[in-house]
């Protein structure tokens, strides 16, 4: 899967809990009205129902369930890309200028994407994580 399509889906999820979901649905919605407007009107009314489970999983403290609600929207816009790759441009700009912006800054972390390169010498020892780490040596 593109890395900016799972940065989206998931920015995407995370902004439905926030109080910029108006305009990230907006920018959401403005993929389908330029890559499938016919499918666009029943697309806005399944992003109103999985944002009351998103709120739902944030009230219950349930990241699980809101990590798999980015999947399906990963998965479509993964097939916006695959019919019109010229669509990453436009996914980019929503990822940059919308969606990102919603969030919070812990979360701005999480939806991006993480490269990370290392190099050890000399009995050398790295230790890379994009989040949590717990080492235990002996």
């Amino acid at each position: 899967m593109d890395r900016i399509v799972v940065a989206t889906g998931k920015a995407l999820v995370a902004a439905m809990a926030t109080g910029g979901w108006q305009a990230a649905r907006d920018g959401a919605l403005s993929l389908w009205r330029r890559a499938r407007p016919a499918e666009a009107e029943a697309v806005g009314a399944e992003l109103e129902l999985v944002r009351g489970q998103v709120l739902e999983a944030r009230a219950d403290g349930d990241e699980d369930t809101e990590r798999a609600l980015a999947g399906p929207w990963q998965l479509r816009l993964q097939a916006l890309l695959r019919a019109d790759p010229a669509m990453a441009v436009e996914i980019q700009r929503v990822l940059d200028e919308v969606l990102r912006p919603a969030l919070a800054s812990a979360e701005q972390a999480r939806a991006g994407s993480i490269v990370m390169k290392a190099e050890a010498r000399d009995q050398g020892r790295i230790y890379q994580a994009a989040g949590d780490m717990h080492i235990n040596e002996r």
